[in-house]
């Protein structure tokens, strides 16, 4: 059973960076570099919503709105998977979760395709 535990969360000025990571394990010898890992990030009272996926190859998608200020990166030999955040107001204060599924991502960011979850990381952004 494949197991994800995000750091890197805390308290950040807006404007300022941070890193977060996600640390991978369960995965078996042949499947860790066929897993699809993702971001995403709740704020209280709103649905969990998609940051990045990124592919055991590498590829990468990025929402949109994010896109510029949040790159999300992966270290298949060490099965971790970053999130690079340059934050610009408390807009992006939310915690933020790693998922993983089997599988290529298929460019695909929605949480109900996703059956393995972190317990999430707590950033907060102050103006």
């Amino acid at each position: 059973q494949v197991q994800l535990v995000e750091s890197g969360g805390g308290s950040v000025q807006a404007g300022g960076s941070l890193r977060l990571s996600c640390a991978a394990s369960g995965f078996t010898s042949n499947t860790a570099n066929t897993y699809c890992m993702a971001w995403f990030r709740q704020v209280a009272g709103k649905e969990r919503s998609g940051v990045a996926i990124v592919d055991s190859d590498g590829i990468r998608i990025t929402i949109d709105a994010l896109k510029g200020r949040f790159t999300a990166s992966r270290d298949n030999a060490n099965n971790t998977l970053y999130l690079d955040i340059n934050t610009r107001a408390p807009e992006d204060a939310a915690v933020y979760y790693c998922a993983a599924r089997n599988g290529r991502c298929g460019g695909v960011l929605s949480a109900r395709y996703f059956g393995a979850w972190g317990r999430g990381t707590q950033v907060t952004v102050s103006s």
